[in-house]
């Protein structure tokens, strides 16, 4: 089947762009500190000189309420950028390595070299941080990006689109809008790293298409991330953080608590907590919450079709409905709810939810909920909130995710000294500060000979003290 004439257009638009940041990306191997903290002070300027602009956009998107976007999207970003802005000198800095027993007489060091050409695919769900974040990366990394944000965040994308161009020319940082089709044309061109952000599912596509090139890649996927309470926990403190963490973006976040798992002697007591919680925040009945400023929408009729269904679906299987359970797909509205009592085989224990509903399990044995986390999918995220420093050390120590958190969740985000990333399926790498920047650095090992070399002692022809010094070098090698 030939290709069609819109098609053709775009693989032609987008390998034009690509070739243009060929030669970009070879003169920004020379780029200084100076040089790529100047870009990142134009770009911190350029995002708040804009920042009532991306609050409406995320408004009309999403439906969020402006102080949840300064907190989940505008203050991240701005901190990432700060961040990389004070450090990247020292980033930058190649640093030395001792010699080893083998190598005595030369000297070592490791520098960090931009990748070069980089492509930046973000998702909707946080339409400004998840494309912005990777870019402050690449450009403290001295590398030239494509960004592709997702085609259903059209507001933020205008006014992303409008910064980039504002401090970039377009061979170096550009922001190619479309659907799958553009995302495909992208992923057929030879890029040096691949940043993609969004779900396992698709994360596999961008590997295979990285594959084709060889190229390196950074997969921040998602998938279950679920949170243990147990009978020691500050149970008030577990509901207010946990609600906040489920609904803020209205769930749909990758690291927000999927499910929860609480100690049975505190089940009760913690539900009630959620409840009220819910209410005193949003509302409490399902008409307040709906018209409530401060609770976000889904992003699309679809996907509140497909939370609605999950919902109604738990409880035709036999969940308890403990907590709303409303739902109008046409206004993209799922409202707060809770569910105990969730079946094994429903749905909504499989996939990620991505969405306000919160399913509660209840647990006699920690070592029966460490050997259930265990079974599944690796997490971005693994929340436990408990006062028991046995209970803390037997999670840390036998279950395995991107990152654990112990009495709070989401705030591991905004932490630029951790690497943020998941394993496995949730993901393949890690972002944030220096973390980013060497993801989008090769670490290039540089060796230099000294003034004297101990291998010219040991050059052929051998003879019986050149075997000796091998022997000796192999027993006390360090």
């Amino acid at each position: 089947m030939n290709a069609t004439p819109e098609r053709e257009s775009v693989d032609a638009s987008v390998a034009r762009l690509f070739e243009s940041h060929g030669a970009t990306a070879l003169r920004l191997r020379q780029s200084t500190a100076a040089e790529r903290r100047l870009k990142l002070t134009k770009l911190l300027a350029a995002i708040l000189e804009r920042k009532d602009a991306l609050l409406e956009a995320a408004h009309r998107d999403l439906s969020k309420h402006p102080t949840e976007t300064n907190l989940t999207e505008v203050l991240p970003l701005v901190g990432e950028l700060k961040h990389a802005i004070a450090k990247l000198k020292r980033w930058m800095k190649p640093h030395r390595v001792g010699p080893t027993m083998a190598t005595l007489g030369t000297r070592s060091r490791v520098m960090y070299q931009p990748k070069g050409r980089c492509l930046l695919i973000s998702p909707w769900n946080y339409p400004l941080s998840l494309a912005l974040g990777p870019l402050v990366s690449a450009v403290a990394a001295g590398n030239t990006a494509i960004l592709k944000p997702s085609e259903f965040t059209p507001h933020t994308n205008r006014v992303i689109k409008d910064i980039v161009d504002a401090v970039f020319a377009a061979d170096e940082v550009a922001v190619v809008e479309g659907a799958a089709d553009t995302a495909t044309a992208l992923l057929s061109l030879p890029f040096d790293h691949i940043f993609f952000t969004g779900s396992p599912a698709v994360g596999k596509i961008v590997m295979a298409a990285a594959a084709r090139n060889l190229a390196s890649v950074t997969l921040e996927l998602g998938g279950k991330s679920p949170v243990i309470v147990d009978a020691s926990a500050d149970l008030r403190g577990a509901a207010e953080h946990i609600i906040w963490g489920k609904m803020v973006n209205a769930g749909q976040t990758c690291i927000a608590p999927d499910y929860v798992y609480v100690h049975r002697d505190v089940a009760d007591r913690f539900v009630e907590l959620c409840r009220s919680t819910i209410a005193q925040r949003y509302g409490d009945t399902d008409a307040a919450i709906k018209a409530s400023p401060d609770f976000p929408r889904m992003i699309h009729r679809r996907h509140a079709e497909r939370v609605a269904r999950l919902i109604d679906e738990a409880v035709q299987s036999g969940s308890q409905l403990a907590f709303g359970g409303a739902s109008d797909a046409e206004s993209r509205y799922v409202g707060p709810t809770l569910l105990r009592d969730v079946p094994a085989a429903a749905r909504i224990r499989k996939e990620e939810i991505f969405g306000p509903a919160l399913p509660i399990l209840t647990f006699d044995s920690l070592d029966t909920v460490i050997a259930e986390i265990n079974a599944g999918t690796k997490p971005l995220a693994l929340y436990v909130w408990s006062k028991s420093e046995r209970t803390i050390q037997a999670i840390e120590t036998n279950t395995s995710s991107g990152s654990l958190c112990v009495n709070l969740c989401l705030q591991q985000f905004a932490q630029h000294n951790l690497p943020f990333g998941g394993v496995n399926t949730s993901g393949i790498g890690n972002a944030h500060g220096f973390f980013g920047f060497k993801a989008f650095s090769h670490e290039r090992a540089v060796m230099s000979a000294g003034p004297l070399s101990a291998l010219e002692m040991l050059f052929p022809p051998y003879d019986a003290r050149k075997r000796r010094l091998s022997e000796l070098l192999i027993k006390y090698v360090t």
